[in-house]
């Protein structure tokens, strides 16, 4: 087994963490999800959903991969829970599956940051995303991704992913805020502020009803719609569910304060979010697009599409390409040191060859989502709809039921709090994030399995 790593700075992990927070779950999904379900109803929810949900989470992972120093399966056997692996096991799954479709979604944006600069989609934005985005060419793209990601991985903790994320997170940060200010400028412009920023309160109701086929209950109102969403978006920005947060957790060399690194990584992952936002919806409404059209091909399409009717387009569209791009890496290396982490804790092989390894395996996963769309739809839905809720229930029953006292010490070390502060967590976990990830499992899986309306749950 091959000596373990850890970050050289507290400012090295919280930045790898925002990181793999941000990404194309932030500038990809959220801007038109929001778009999709209600513009600021949603945004609304989905905040609660971060902090709510998200939070109490993402300090569930921490504590298992700190309390542990192991990689999401190795943890639980090294915290005497050896029959507990399959929940870590679950989580590295869902990275892997999720990084294989990811990979050609970070090809896409490869060629539009060069189209951006020969102007190549601006005669037609729909039939350059048919073009490029699945086929020969997409599985090419898509072979370049992973390899940017793997080169990275491959350097280790320290040299490849610390050093680059310290780079690339700031860097999102400033180009966004440039892009928002840009987007500000816009004619048009306000009525997208208005959409994204101004909730109807009137939307944020629940009915609960008898549904004809008792013994179902019927959800109603606007909220059983936006709920099981927002909720997922919430797991899927904050990187949890993939056995991301539990693997660099393990990299923690000291007594920081996890309830502070975890929520100055929910904030930045929150602004650059909602940074997104402030510059995809103005531009949207500017050039007149239906906000939520498009698909999974959304961004490339109707973003695309708006960067060829403004000044100066090929320059701001690369330089937006160009910090998705940043993005998608950051987070996407986080997904590959997953699986990378459990191989070399595990296996005699050097960090590099687990690299190419396991990299060219996530590629061959991803050859059928570069080849049709359909199976990249596909595999989105399983991983949002199922892999994401199941895996992070499995976290929270291990945390909150199984592990409990000692997951509030781990957690209350590195800080002055008292031990209230640890119990209310726990409790936490244990109803309000329990419950509400159940009710986001089960709505997912009556819309993935069955079809029906996922308004109808049963009786919990």
């Amino acid at each position: 087994m091959s000596e373990r790593e850890t970050w050289a700075t507290r400012a090295g992990f919280i930045l790898a963490a925002v990181g793999s927070a941000v990404g194309l779950g932030n500038i990809w999904q959220f801007p038109f999800k929001t778009a999709e379900f209600g513009g600021a109803t949603f945004l609304v929810v989905y905040l609660a959903a971060v902090f709510g949900i998200g939070l109490p989470a993402m300090l569930a992972e921490f504590v298992i991969g700190r309390r542990s120093k192991r990689n999401t399966i190795s943890a639980f056997e090294r915290l005497d829970h050896k029959k507990w692996r399959f929940v870590g096991a679950i989580g590295l799954l869902t990275g892997f599956w999720i990084l294989s479709y990811y990979s050609v979604v970070g090809g896409w944006v490869l060629r539009y940051v060069g189209g951006s600069i020969t102007g190549a989609y601006f005669g037609g934005a729909e039939s350059y995303f048919g073009a490029i985005s699945a086929g020969p060419e997409a599985v090419a793209l898509h072979a370049i991704f992973m390899t940017l990601v793997v080169g990275i991985v491959a350097f280790g903790i320290e040299d490849g992913i610390e050093k680059a994320t310290k780079l690339m997170v700031p860097s999102i940060l400033v180009i966004l805020g440039a892009l928002a200010v840009w987007a500000f400028t816009l004619p048009g412009a306000s009525e997208g502020y208005g959409y994204f920023l101004s909730p109807d309160l009137s939307q944020l109701r629940l009915t609960v009803e008898s549904a004809p086929s008792f013994p179902w209950v019927s959800f109603g109102g606007p909220l059983a719609e936006i709920i099981p969403f927002a909720v997922s978006q919430a797991f899927f920005s904050l990187s949890l569910g993939m056995g991301a947060m539990i693997t660099y957790a393990s990299y923690i060399d000291g007594d920081e304060s996890l309830f502070g690194d975890s929520a100055t990584i929910v904030v930045f992952n929150t602004l650059i979010g909602i940074l997104a936002g402030l510059v995809v919806i103005p531009l949207l409404f500017a050039q007149g697009v239906e906000p939520g059209s498009g698909g999974a091909g959304a961004l490339f399409i109707s973003v695309a599409g708006a960067f060829a009717n403004i000044p100066l387009g090929r320059v701001v569209g690369f330089v937006f390409f160009l910090v998705v791009l940043v993005a998608a890496l950051s987070s996407a290396i986080s997904l590959l040191e997953v699986v990378v982490s459990y191989a070399i804790d595990n296996y005699a092989v050097s960090r590099p060859q687990m690299a190419v390894g396991l990299g060219g395996t996530i590629f061959l996963l991803g050859l059928p989502s570069a080849w049709d769309t359909a199976w990249l739809t596909w595999f989105d839905n399983l991983a949002y709809q199922l892999l994401l809720p199941a895996s992070v229930l499995g976290i929270l029953t291990f945390s909150g039921w199984v592990f409990g006292r000692p997951a509030v010490e781990e957690l209350l070390r590195g800080t002055n709090f008292g031990d209230s502060i640890g119990v209310t967590w726990l409790w936490l976990v244990r109803s309000v994030v329990f419950l509400a990830v159940i009710l986001t499992l089960v709505l997912g899986l009556l819309t993935l399995f069955t079809g029906q309306n996922p308004a109808i749950v049963p009786p919990l």
